[in-house]
């Protein structure tokens, strides 16, 4: 478990020393979650600002400190989960485009996957739990990315002209323009199912991402919405149209081994 969290200031009136001391704090609030290393990011021309806390399960060298930023220098990365088929993507990349890597850790494979396929093919290709941010140092466009079932949480709101995330609510209180009010209209879910259901939170403004989804954010895009990168449903339709061939006995040790 990691924690991550940032912001994107519209207005660009921030020096460098200030989005970094803003982003440690809300990133502090999650020591919680990475005990074991801590990074800040900040690039005052665009207001952008990543701190990160890292909990270290894969590749424990510095060479997996966070934010990472990509070999081609476009793309800078805060992330909390686990890929589980990035060997299978870096021997890919690595036949494929030849490139290399200073570590071995999956954050290094997803960044380079966003040099050679782009953010949203690369989300389609990867297989984990996670939440992250990538900042397009290029386009000048930041994404927040959520696994496809939502097993890491990740929550994000805009606050004037700044839109805040985080891994959890508690980072928002650290960031000076954080106003909070509670969310009276989601009482009667909270009542009924014991927790606020997504992509509500208990605050006003404040939104879950949705699971199998990316934000896509330009020029402080307050109007952007959620984009689906996987559906649950068209899996479903896929294996109708293409069902297993074998016998009862033979889908019975394919399951075992996929499983």
């Amino acid at each position: 478990m990691c924690g991550i969290a940032g912001f994107l200031d519209a207005s660009g009136q921030r020096s460098e020393v200030a989005l970094l001391e803003i982003a440690q704090r809300m990133s502090d609030a999650l020591a919680h979650r990475g005990p074991d290393d801590q990074g800040h990011w900040a690039d005052p021309s665009a207001g952008i600002a990543l701190g990160f806390r890292r909990l270290s399960i894969i590749d424990v060298s510095p060479t997996g400190h966070q934010p990472m930023v990509s070999a081609g220098g476009r793309f800078v990365i805060i992330f909390n989960g686990e890929i589980y088929n990035y060997d299978e993507l870096r021997s890919e990349l690595l036949r494929n485009f030849g490139a290399k890597l200073r570590g071995t850790s999956d954050t290094e494979v997803m960044l380079l996957g966003f040099d050679s396929w782009g953010v949203e093919q690369t989300l389609r290709r990867l297989n984990g739990m996670f939440a992250l941010a990538i900042w397009d140092r290029a386009e000048r466009t930041l994404y927040l990315c959520r696994d496809r079932l939502g097993e890491k949480p990740l929550y994000y709101g805009w606050m004037g002209g700044t839109l805040l995330f985080a891994s959890e609510l508690k980072s928002f209180h650290q960031h000076p323009q954080f106003q909070p009010e509670l969310n009276t209209e989601i009482l009667p879910l909270y009542l009924r199912y014991g927790y606020v259901p997504t992509p509500a939170s208990i605050y006003k403004n404040v939104n879950k991402l949705p699971p199998a989804t990316f934000l896509k954010i330009a020029k402080a895009d307050a109007d952007a919405t959620p984009q689906k990168y996987w559906s649950m449903e068209q899996v479903v339709i896929d294996s109708r149209e293409h069902q297993f061939p074998g016998s009862l006995e033979e889908a019975v040790g394919e399951l075992s081994t996929r499983l």
